[in-house]
């Protein structure tokens, strides 16, 4: 084989490589921050969803101190927000959103709250159903997060 056909060669096959390396570089590159921001969206969501249920579980919730007739088209944005953590959620944030929602239906179902007894509730657990639901929303945030 004549010696300028083998320097030609090899020139077209380093510039093959270089070329290659170099498209899949940005192709690894372009995946690793297209999944990062698939990862930021879905955090964000998640985080928008869970403040969303917070909000309105804390209003349902003291409304059912004051009121023992629940209405059943109050609830329905909760139990949609349950539905949805159902798909976006870890088990562990389900479970403690549902509940939240039963302990608001077992409120309703009490006799009505003076403040004078929601002072006296104040060191109790059953003026903070939202506590475990909180915790379990923050570890799976902070797992997903990466920061555990």
């Amino acid at each position: 084989m004549d010696p300028a056909y083998f320097s030609a060669f090899a020139a077209l096959a380093g510039s093959a490589i270089g070329g290659l390396t170099s498209i899949a570089t940005s192709w690894l590159t372009q995946r690793v921050q297209f999944s990062a921001e698939q990862r930021k969206r879905d955090l964000d969501t998640r985080h928008e969803l869970y403040r969303h249920f917070i909000e309105e579980a804390s209003k349902w919730y003291a409304d059912a101190y004051e009121h023992d007739n629940a209405k059943v088209s109050n609830l329905v944005d909760l139990y949609s927000l349950v539905s949805r953590m159902r798909i976006l959620s870890s088990p562990k944030v389900v479970e403690a959103a549902d509940k939240v929602v039963r302990m608001i239906i077992e409120t309703y179902r009490g006799p009505n709250k003076t403040i004078a007894e929601v002072e006296e509730l104040l060191d109790n657990a059953a003026l903070n159903p939202l506590f475990d639901f909180s915790r379990a929303c923050r570890e799976e945030l902070r797992r997903d997060e990466g920061l555990y």
